[in-house]
């Protein structure tokens, strides 16, 4: 399936003309390569109809109670009715196969495989709540101190499966496409699109991209899991350490673990006490970390370093 490659400048002219714009929705069939090529240019990307309703249903039913024990947000960002309820690889297994899902981990890969190593950064289920007003527009790698990363330089992977239906009235997510390389006084004139999609389909969008939370005018709760990747030498939004105790770690397989943060974020990050790898410490086993001509293969930029 070929993507729209629809210029840049139409998306200012179709909302100066009060136009809705038609965001791009890719079949669950298409190759990570060609939607991680879609997200590079327009910052965002959705894919419709990936998870099956059985997983959403045994991950809504595992998350249950711990929606009702999460607090909704102290501030106008946050949400005064918007609960975010994360740790949900040890809390929710359901949520495990959405993390190794293979369209989010062969984006994730393609998208930051100028990185060494491609890590989790977060998991949480959102619940927008009747009666919210709509997020102020951010861009996520804002968190990491406001850091100026360059334009070509992506550091996050994110995605945002639809647990519920996302409408224009629920609340869905509302993305400014193509404003990942503009000055916020500039992308906030292209005018944020809502992003309607079906039970079981995910956005993938990136940390460069202006977006935001929707306004809730229903009677009824809109459910997103927020499931976030990125490089492996940043530090993660959620603890993933702390979130999955050690004891529910060593019962998960090696791939999740290392997604998790049990790896070597780069040659010289992440090892653990006399340079061990970090996986074998967890196992309770002995392995040398890894050194850096055995990260050459990923990262191109270590290669005259080595030679």
């Amino acid at each position: 399936m070929s993507f729209v490659t629809r210029r840049l400048e139409d998306l200012g002219s179709s909302h100066q003309n009060g136009d809705q714009m038609d965001l791009h929705h890719f079949d669950p069939e298409t190759e990570p390569s060609e939607i991680s090529v879609f997200l590079r240019e327009y910052g965002y990307a959705v894919v419709d109809h990936v998870a099956s309703d059985e997983l959403l249903d045994r991950f809504a039913a595992e998350v249950a109670t711990f929606v009702d024990a999460s607090d909704v947000g102290l501030d106008p960002y946050d949400g005064a009715h918007t609960r975010r309820t994360g740790a949900l690889v040890a809390r929710c297994p359901a949520s495990r196969e959405l993390v190794m899902h293979p369209t989010a981990v062969g984006v994730a890969h393609e998208f930051l495989g100028h990185a060494s190593a491609v890590q989790l950064l977060l998991t949480q289920l959102i619940t927008i709540g009747p009666g919210e007003t709509a997020q102020k527009l951010h861009r996520d790698q804002m968190m990491f101190d406001l850091f100026p990363f360059p334009p070509d330089y992506h550091v996050q992977c994110n995605t945002m499966w639809a647990l519920t239906d996302f409408t224009i009235e629920n609340g869905a997510t509302q993305i400014c496409p193509g404003s990942s390389t503009l000055p916020d006084d500039v992308a906030e004139n292209i005018g944020s699109v809502p992003v309607e999609m079906k039970r079981g389909s995910v956005l993938f969008y990136e940390g460069k991209v202006l977006h935001g939370g929707g306004a809730n005018v229903t009677s009824t709760v809109r459910q997103g899991v927020n499931i976030t990747y990125g490089v492996g030498w940043v530090r993660q939004e959620e603890n993933q350490y702390l979130a999955c105790p050690p004891e529910i770690a060593r019962t998960l397989d090696d791939d999740l673990l290392k997604m998790m943060g049990y790896q070597q974020g780069a040659f010289s990050l992440g090892y653990v006490g006399d340079q061990q790898d970090p996986l074998a410490v967890l196992r309770g086993a002995e392995q040398r970390a890894s050194r850096v001509n055995e990260f050459a293969n990923d990262n191109e930029a270590l290669q005259p370093f080595i030679e």
